[in-house]
């Protein structure tokens, strides 16, 4: 290649941000929070239904992962349906109905309820983290892509770090069902007020849409679905995301059990400190996704060489955090590790968003969200349950960077291609 490639030179979107832009954002990124905080909360409880319930390490990860196994394979054709349908529209009703789930959990009498409950939360959450980002993204400039990607998704952590805060204590002093409880009540409020406040008209307005558009000079006539796939780069790209996203899925489902566990820390101060971790994990997120947009402006490559550090950094501190007693030191390194796990959200997200119509950004999304929770947070809470088991939590841990260094080498696959594919979608918007 010559020289870098210019994403803004077709850029598709509004030319700058607008006050409203930022509160289709706000409201987006609270119900995105809400969807964490009902996925989230269970993990939180899970000493007491261990103890109530007489439940294994399998059970307890199955329960967890449930929601991420639902989520996989419903996001691609709720994701279809929405786009379709309308974005607005379907998003509020994905938040009524995990809300709805996650008052049911509240009221599960045993383990085969709980699973229909949790399951139940994972049809609701399907298609939200895709269409909400495609909504998200289709209000602001094509340069703040990674950025908002990553401040988007990290809105799931901070559910994640409310759902095990609240969780934890509200279950300590009033019970595990009052946590199920006061969730779900949450979410059916925003549910109700996020299409009172976040119009689909306007939305398409701002997106330069119009009213019969499905996507700017793209159209589902010359943007068909195999765009999502069409690319070798944005192939890997989807692995890369849902192998490191392995770790991302088992630490935070288990990290309150293993304080629990290895520090003897009581539920609420397990559920507090495992907050804290989480809180790393969404501003590492965040501050990785800002990383990406500043380093790769003008030269896009930078995404996925930032994308490889973040697996090998978190390889790196998980493999030295459970080789070391429990202890500071172990925390400080679980924290980096937390900080990094989640880190190629933003330049993964940006990179698919590059490589695909926006047309079919839902889509794009929902294959990636896909990806994610198949490859990594379905498996990841489920595996490390049955492994903890047979070896015992910590033990099942050291076997995390696993996942992190088999992405870093797919990402590092992806430097051969992701400039000429770039190039070949950026001459197809012209």
């Amino acid at each position: 290649m010559a020289g870098p490639i210019n994403l803004d030179a077709h850029a598709e979107g509004p030319a700058r941000a607008t006050v409203y832009s930022w509160i289709v954002f706000a409201l987006t990124f609270g119900l995105l929070i809400s969807d964490y905080m009902a996925r989230q909360v269970l993990n939180a409880v899970f000493p007491l239904l261990k103890a109530e319930w007489q439940l294994s390490d399998a059970q307890l990860g199955l329960l967890s992962g449930i929601v991420a196994v639902m989520v996989g394979l419903l996001t691609f054709p709720l994701s279809l349906a929405a786009d379709r349908w309308g974005r607005v529209r379907s998003l509020a009703l994905m938040a009524l109905v995990w809300s709805l789930a996650t008052l049911f959990c509240a009221r599960a009498a045993n383990f085969e309820q709980m699973l229909v409950g949790r399951a139940l939360v994972g049809v609701g959450e399907a298609a939200y983290g895709s269409v909400g980002i495609a909504v998200v993204i289709s209000v602001f400039p094509q340069r703040l892509r990674a950025t908002l990607a990553a401040a988007f998704m990290a809105g799931g952590l901070f559910g994640q770090v409310l759902g095990v805060a609240v969780g934890g204590t509200v279950a300590a002093s009033h019970g595990w069902r009052s946590a199920f409880m006061l969730i779900g009540l949450g979410g059916l409020v925003l549910g109700v007020l996020y299409p009172m406040l976040v119009r689909e008209r306007r939305v398409r307005l701002l997106a330069g849409l119009g009213q019969g558009d499905d996507g700017s000079s793209d159209s589902k006539a010359s943007a068909p679905l195999k765009a999502l796939v069409a690319s070798r780069s944005v192939r890997l790209a989807y692995l890369g995301s849902g192998l490191q996203l392995f770790a991302a899925g088992a630490m935070p489902a288990w990290l309150p059990s293993f304080l629990n566990r290895n520090y003897g820390f009581a539920l609420d101060r397990a559920g507090q400190v495992a907050a804290l971790l989480l809180l790393a994990c969404g501003t590492g997120m965040i501050v990785c996704g800002m990383l990406s947009d500043r380093l790769s402006r003008d030269r896009p490559e930078h995404k996925i060489n930032l994308a490889i550090g973040y697996c090998i950094g978190t390889a790196a501190c998980l493999t030295v955090a459970f080789s070391l007693t429990p202890g500071t030191a172990q925390l400080f390194l679980i924290a980096c590790a937390m900080f990094l796990v989640a880190g190629t959200v933003g330049p993964t997200g940006a990179m698919v968003a590059n490589l695909t119509p926006l047309a079919i950004h839902g889509s794009a999304f929902a294959t990636l969200t896909l990806a994610n929770n198949l490859i990594g947070l379905a498996p990841g809470p489920i595996l490390t349950g049955r492994l903890a088991d047979v070896i015992g939590l910590a033990s099942a841990f050291r076997f995390l960077p696993l996942p992190c260094i088999a992405a870093g080498i797919v990402f590092a696959l992806m430097r051969r291609s992701y400039l000429a594919d770039l190039e070949r979608r950026q001459a197809l918007s012209a």
